[in-house]
């Protein structure tokens, strides 16, 4: 083994560069060989089981998509009492994002599916359980974007709205809001890819999104490696062409303000 060890060192420093590559392929033969069938496009059954997990991909964009706008929506009226001068306002944004953020998203998903309906009275399906346990996470973090969004609006452009006559909600939406939503326009992305990684967690209450869809497909085939990796790609795939599209929103925006 000492032997090998040394020799194959002294091969990679002569040619690291497919040798590197050749690596993991030998350290799997050593683990037993991988079978790729299960999920390639060229095989009949490896194209069943690839539409089977892509199956997943609507619910798991519906379920983002529906969530980050209610709590962007909540986010905000949350934040704006931060911004006020009373001191209850303020007490009730400080007091409702630190419980929100210091309960794990896993847990609040566990309790809105099996403990708001016995509160309520009232069945929730998985989709709108879903829904609210990561609106209502991602709420709190939504609040402190736009709190500091707003409050980065320079203190004249208050003023001079002041000194027009423009009353609060027309201050907001004419001059304050427009302006914020620019700068806040990269975090709430971050949020909006937060919100697809997390929404995996809803597989635990039977939600039939990408990661519940590879679970199933990992009892039913046995092949945990060649699934999973499947689904990290599914993932990234999705989370690049997200994050692909805030960056054209962003150079869009600043072109805009340019103008």
């Amino acid at each position: 083994m000492r032997n090998f060890l040394r020799s194959a060192g002294a091969t990679l420093k002569r040619r690291p560069g497919w040798l590197l590559l050749l690596l993991p392929l030998s350290l799997s033969g050593c683990a037993g060989q991988l079978q790729w069938y299960v999920v390639s496009p060229m095989t009949e059954s490896g194209r069943a089981n690839l539409l089977f997990m892509l199956g997943g991909l609507k619910y798991t964009i519906l379920l983002s998509m529906t969530a980050i706008v209610i709590s962007i929506v909540i986010g905000l009226l949350v934040a704006l009492p931060g911004l006020s001068k009373n001191p209850f306002a303020r007490g009730f944004n400080r007091v409702y994002v630190e419980i929100v953020r210091a309960v794990p998203l896993l847990v609040l998903i566990l309790w809105v599916y099996y403990g708001l309906p016995i509160m309520l009275g009232v069945a929730i399906n998985v989709f709108w359980a879903g829904v609210l346990a990561l609106a209502l996470s991602d709420t709190a973090f939504e609040a402190e974007i736009f709190r500091a969004g707003i409050q980065s609006i320079d203190r004249g452009q208050l003023e001079a709205s002041d000194s027009l006559g423009l009353g609060y909600i027309d201050r907001m939406r004419y001059i304050v809001l427009p302006q914020a939503l620019r700068r806040v326009l990269p975090p709430l992305g971050n949020q909006l890819v937060y919100m697809l990684k997390m929404s995996s967690l809803v597989s635990v209450i039977g939600m039939e999104e990408l990661t519940r869809r590879a679970n199933e497909m990992v009892t039913a085939e046995y092949r945990p490696l060649e699934t999973y990796t499947i689904l990290i790609l599914e993932y990234l795939v999705l989370i690049l062409i997200v994050s692909a599209g805030v960056r054209y929103l962003e150079r869009r925006l600043s072109r805009r303000d340019v103008r």
